[in-house]
């Protein structure tokens, strides 16, 4: 079985959970006062961080099969 010792520990991954993270709190308030149009913004940007983390990854920013991290 491989190991996995690289995993999440690039620029790309980093950028995706933070920006997820932004949209989980967001949207958390957003269900807390009851705002609809904010739930579906905070959709939108949980949405965006996966998008960014692909074309991070894309881009070389993920992490390297063998090991190395950008």
């Amino acid at each position: 079985m491989d190991d996995h010792d690289n995993h999440g520990h690039s620029v790309a991954a980093w950028t995706t959970v933070v920006i997820m993270i932004v949209g989980f709190a967001l949207g958390s308030w957003a269900v807390a006062v009851a705002s609809i149009p904010l739930i579906w913004v905070s959709v939108a940007i949980i949405a965006l961080g996966g998008v960014a983390g692909k074309v991070m990854a894309m881009a070389g920013y993920g992490a390297k099969p063998g090991g190395s991290v950008s």
